[in-house]
């Protein structure tokens, strides 16, 4: 057993990596992550993270990880948020979003193109919104509901913190399509292609040389079963064994935190 879980981390050139509840949790560094990428280190692979989490631009994530001990080479993270504005340049090239966002993320979409106006929109964008009031909820509702294209940047329902979870965009959207009859047009970040696509365009990589890593079934594991990415589960946030059993969704490999694979690297 041991030399086929090596034999196919052996493929791996570059880890894709969740990060709350696979990294860290809220603010808490989880043991065994830094040790996990010195391994990396040693064997010449790389990480990419990849966090569904879009309610703070990537630089907020870098400089966290940063305050958390790691280190260049590794200081790279792709957000959802990023992804769905890359794919929204594409899509709805020299049109208007309003788009759901703090300040912050607002600022980051629109340096890397992105043409926000939020009183004459052509589409719709929606990002995990810790600022969100009743007003934005309203105006995102009626604008759905006049058939504006809808974007999501992820589906996740919850997001983990140090005392349970707290309600995510996914949880979000179940409050407008209760109220607008509507879900997303296109939904990009984990498990869906969007993300994905970033990914590889950033990496440089196959499918086949990512691996896919992160504590949830329906995001991180899903993501990795349907793009031909290897899929690995880390027990230390939101999903248990008894969920893979409950679910059906069966990673390639389990693992009970991310330092457990550095014995098969």
């Amino acid at each position: 057993m041991d030399q086929a879980v090596r034999a196919r981390l052996a493929r791996v050139r570059c880890f894709l990596l969740d990060m709350d509840g696979t990294f860290y949790l809220g603010d808490r560094l989880l043991e065994g992550s830094l040790a996990f990428l010195s391994r990396l280190q040693e064997t010449g692979r790389r990480a990419l993270f990849v966090t569904n989490n879009s309610s703070r631009p990537a630089q907020a994530y870098v400089d966290k990880l940063a305050r958390m001990g790691v280190r260049a080479p590794f200081l790279n993270v792709l957000t959802s948020a990023q992804a769905a504005a890359r794919y929204c340049l594409r899509a709805y090239a020299g049109r208007r979003a309003y788009v759901l966002c703090s300040e912050p993320v607002r600022a980051e979409l629109e340096g890397l193109g992105l043409l926000i106006d939020n009183e004459r929109p052509d589409y719709v964008l929606a990002t995990y919104d810790k600022t969100v009031t009743y007003e934005k909820l309203t105006r995102l509702c009626d604008l759905v509901r006049a058939g504006l294209p809808f974007v999501a940047t992820h589906p996740d329902l919850n997001c983990p913190t140090e005392t349970g979870f707290a309600p995510d965009l996914g949880a979000m959207l179940a409050l407008v399509e209760a109220s607008t009859g509507r879900r997303p047009d296109v939904t990009i970040g984990k498990p869906n292609a969007g993300i994905v696509q970033e990914a590889l365009r950033l990496t440089g990589l196959a499918r086949e040389e990512l691996a896919m890593v992160g504590d949830r079934l329906y995001t991180d594991v899903e993501t990795g079963l349907r793009f031909g990415m290897l899929s690995i589960l880390v027990l230390t946030g939101e999903a248990t064994l008894s969920d893979v059993e409950r679910t059906g969704v069966r990673p390639d490999l389990i693992f009970e935190r991310l330092s457990a694979m550095n014995a098969y690297l």
